[in-house]
């Protein structure tokens, strides 16, 4: 059997895909070319990999045993060219989780790789169950997640799978510095202590999903604990769109950490609410990491953020 990494390649795009069309769009091939390609790789192995419906593509026993073997040895190809060539070596390094803690580790990331001058870093925007899926079909490198989100998969992790820790993000009541509560707040101050009744009268925005998560949680999505009413005026699952109406001084808003820091915002301390905190982690594949991943894992550990 001569199988070729070249047609392994066209044939998991194909089992990630729904049809022939989007694989070959992804490959910047032909649908010619890639029907080809799968038709000899089914040479190769001695039996069909699909069970073909039209312009679907629907992956066998066959194709489903193979699929998990060929991500394997996909991966293993790929770490042992780039680990001989070392600085030289055109890394595509790929890092899936939530955009808010892409986000919190951009610069990090990017910063990470500088020791490698051909290489380039996708980060993809996903949730964290989604993360940790393209995580294991080795669709990613690593994965950005929270501790709660490992603690729910229990049982179902892969032995190989490691984490770092990455510190501690809190979400904090943020206030732009031209809001009504700042006033009076001298700059060089980084937050102001109220009361609910300070609070209630003004008004919010907030996302209708877990950031993080994706789960829809409504008027609590945001982290709010109080059970106080408040007017949530804006809505909107993009952070970037929550901050830019904090910095207007249109609403108050739940945003990390660092972005209160970053963006010189004043956190509003809120008396008697509850501290609410995510442990952030990086989760990878041990047996697939090649130096680059290990090197990056290792620079996130000491500038966790």
């Amino acid at each position: 059997m001569n199988m070729s990494l070249a047609d392994l390649r066209v044939f998991c795009s194909a089992a990630r895909q729904p049809t022939l069309s989007a694989a070959a769009l992804e490959l910047h091939l032909t649908p010619s070319a890639v029907s080809k390609a799968l038709r000899r790789l089914e040479g190769d192995m001695g039996a069909p990999l699909f069970d073909r419906s039209g312009k679907q593509l629907l992956l066998n026993d066959s194709g489903r045993l193979l699929l998990e073997r060929a991500r394997t040895l996909l991966a293993l190809a790929e770490q042992a060219r780039l680990d001989v060539m070392g600085e030289r070596g055109a890394i595509d390094g790929r890092i899936a989780g939530p955009a808010l803690l892409l986000w919190r580790h951009a610069d990090t990331l990017a910063a990470a790789l500088d020791a490698y001058p051909q290489a380039s870093v996708r980060l993809q925007p996903a949730f964290e169950d989604a993360a940790l899926a393209a995580l294991a079909r080795g669709d990613c490198h690593a994965a950005l997640v929270t501790q709660d989100a490992i603690t729910q998969r229990g049982a179902d992790w892969p032995a190989t799978w490691h984490s770092t820790a990455l510190g501690s993000m809190r979400m904090l009541l943020a206030a732009g510095r031209g809001h009504v509560l700042a006033r009076g707040v001298p700059a060089a101050c980084a937050s102001v202590r109220c009361g609910m009744r300070d609070v209630l009268p003004h008004a919010f925005a907030s996302p209708t999903h877990s950031l993080l998560c994706g789960e829809e949680r409504g008027r609590h999505a945001d982290g709010w604990r109080g059970m106080a009413g408040r007017t949530i005026r804006y809505w909107s699952d993009d952070v970037q769109l929550l901050l830019g109406y904090v910095q207007s001084g249109r609403a108050l808003a739940y945003l990390p950490d660092f972005a209160v820091r970053t963006h010189d915002l004043l956190q509003v301390e809120l008396a008697g609410s509850v501290d609410c905190s995510e442990q952030i982690l990086l989760v990878w594949d041990d047996a697939l990491a090649g130096q680059w991943l290990h090197a990056l894992v290792r620079q996130l550990s000491i500038h966790p953020n």
